[in-house]
């Protein structure tokens, strides 16, 4: 059977770095095809070379058996591919009907488009208000509307680029029923993604890209875990500790659905929990319409533990952790917050970097407001290449733009700029979210390092089995309302994240406290 897509010996070039080398992809008509590789192999950028938004240096691509050059993503559309990005590219401001009649040709037709939306909602399941904005979507109907996007479009290839990285467990399996059914209608996906679990579970086929080459491809079925990891990493599963446990969870050596005592996975080195650092009493948030984004919310957490937040989007938990970080006053309660406070956000290229800039001028970006006067220069660029290499940021040096860096070494950087200030408390939203196996091990390392120097940390994991994995204590933020999760499994903080806890309190995690609020 015709391919439905191929590439063959793909290359290109980026300056001096090669991003891709002689790659090859071959995605068969009415398959799953999952393409895996660590941050900076060249999996996202091979895909944009198939959805025409890259100009290779050389090599040929086939759509349907039919040699093509793109000069452009319209070229690609008008062949019947569609890209998801990992970073969606909507317009907060426009309606769902707006976003999706964009880049069409012709007049905009409001009610044209609106059907539009209805029809695709109707045909796929994935149902959406043509007239919501896109701002007022959670992360998971943002998705379900980039891919009506794509849909509206007439894809029959379409492309998802990390899709789960900021779904919890519920919407990441659905999104994955709904790529088996058009699949199943002999459409083909490609699934850019860094967890074995996924590849393993959806694909029919999988590719591993490293350093820009194809090092692997073939039948899900003829490849084993073990093949898998050394594929990605170049070396020997063994010899990269926590791997297994921490950054692929699930993915190996468990059993999905087993129940996973948090006790067991809990980190040799974890300190007993001391003094109290920062506390909530009886907090809300108010949003607009009356809504309360938190309710009630009573909280303590500790010098040197971990606590993670697990949650589905749009319970309360970004303005929880928001607070904590003191960057979101309360409507009404009381909050006492530590003197020092790092804070890593979750989307790092709005909220924690600036692109454009060098590596020293970002690092440079915590003493803006604390310095007058004159930048002292030199000695920022000496800490920053400190930085780089405690922290194994790979990079030209301190004088190469952040947006030279992969996501991964841009998380580092990010960490260890945060790090520097030696807090009290560090707060993170999704700190591995779309990381490489390599630099989710380093970044929760870094998690439990600063744990163990006393710093408390409380971060948020759209990724369940992370938080299980490190977490001292976990707490499920559902409806504004924080519960803490006694002897806490997979299964039991799931059913919480859904609002079926059989025992409700919210979280007073004072060491003595378990009783309603």
């Amino acid at each position: 059977m015709t391919a439905a897509l191929e590439l063959t010996g793909i290359s290109k070039r980026f300056g001096s770095i090669e991003a891709l080398s002689d790659a090859s992809f071959t995605l068969r008509r009415g398959t799953v095809h999952a393409l895996l590789g660590e941050n900076g192999a060249g999996k996202t950028t091979l895909m944009r070379v198939a959805f025409g938004a890259c100009r290779p240096d050389s090599g040929r691509m086939h759509v349907l058996g039919e040699e093509v050059s793109f000069h452009s993503s319209a070229d690609a559309i008008s062949r019947g591919i569609g890209m998801v990005h990992q970073h969606f590219a909507l317009v907060p401001s426009m309606t769902v009907a707006e976003n999706v009649a964009l880049g069409m040709r012709g007049r905009y037709d409001a009610a044209a488009a609106a059907a539009r939306v209805r029809t695709v909602g109707a045909t796929t399941g994935l149902v959406l208000d043509p007239e919501a904005r896109a701002a007022s979507l959670p992360v998971g109907a943002q998705q379900r509307l980039e891919i009506v996007k794509a849909l509206s479009r007439n894809a029959r290839i379409l492309i998802l680029d990390e899709p789960t990285a900021v779904l919890p467990p519920q919407e990441a399996d659905e999104l994955f029923r709904w790529v088996g059914r058009f699949r199943d209608e002999g459409n083909s996906v490609v699934l850019i993604t860094h967890k074995l679990r996924e590849a393993l579970a959806v694909a029919d086929d999988i590719t591993v890209l490293r350093r820009g080459a194809t090092i692997l491809s073939g039948p899900t079925s003829s490849v084993q875990e073990s093949g898998l990891v050394a594929a990605l990493i170049g070396a020997d599963p063994a010899a990269v500790p926590g791997v297994v446990a921490s950054a692929w969870g699930a993915g190996v050596g468990y059993t999905e659905g087993e129940p996973r005592p948090l006790r067991e996975a809990r980190p040799s080195g974890a300190m007993t929990p001391r003094a109290v650092i920062a506390s909530l009493r009886h907090v809300a948030i108010h949003g607009p319409q009356g809504r309360r984004h938190l309710d009630d919310v009573t909280l303590d957490v500790h010098s040197g533990e971990i606590v993670g937040v697990a949650a589905v989007e749009g319970s309360g938990q970004h303005e929880l952790l928001r607070l904590l970080a003191g960057r979101r006053a309360p409507t009404e309660g009381a909050v006492a917050l530590p003197e020092l406070v790092a804070f890593i956000p979750e989307d790092r290229h709005r909220d924690a970097l600036v692109l454009g800039m060098t590596l020293v001028e970002n690092v440079a970006l915590l003493d803006l407001g604390r310095r007058r006067g004159r930048m002292p220069w030199n000695d920022l660029r000496a800490a920053t290449e400190e930085l780089l290499i405690e922290f194994d940021v790979r990079a030209p040096g301190p004088q190469a733009r952040a947006r030279e860096l992969s996501g991964g070494n841009q998380q580092k950087l990010i960490l260890g700029r945060e790090l520097s200030t030696q807090p009290s408390m560090l707060v993170a939203e999704n700190p591995t979210r779309g990381l490489d196996i390599r630099a989710t091990t380093a970044v929760q390392a870094r998690l439990r390092s600063a744990r163990d120097r006393g710093t408390a940390v409380v971060f948020y994991s759209s990724d369940l089995d992370e938080v299980l994995a490190i977490a001292d204590r976990i707490v499920v933020v559902h409806g504004g309302r924080v519960y803490d999760i006694e002897s806490p499994t997979r299964e039991s903080v799931g059913r919480a994240m859904l609002g079926a806890v059989t025992r409700p309190h919210p979280a007073d995690v004072s060491t003595d406290a378990a009783a309603p609020r």
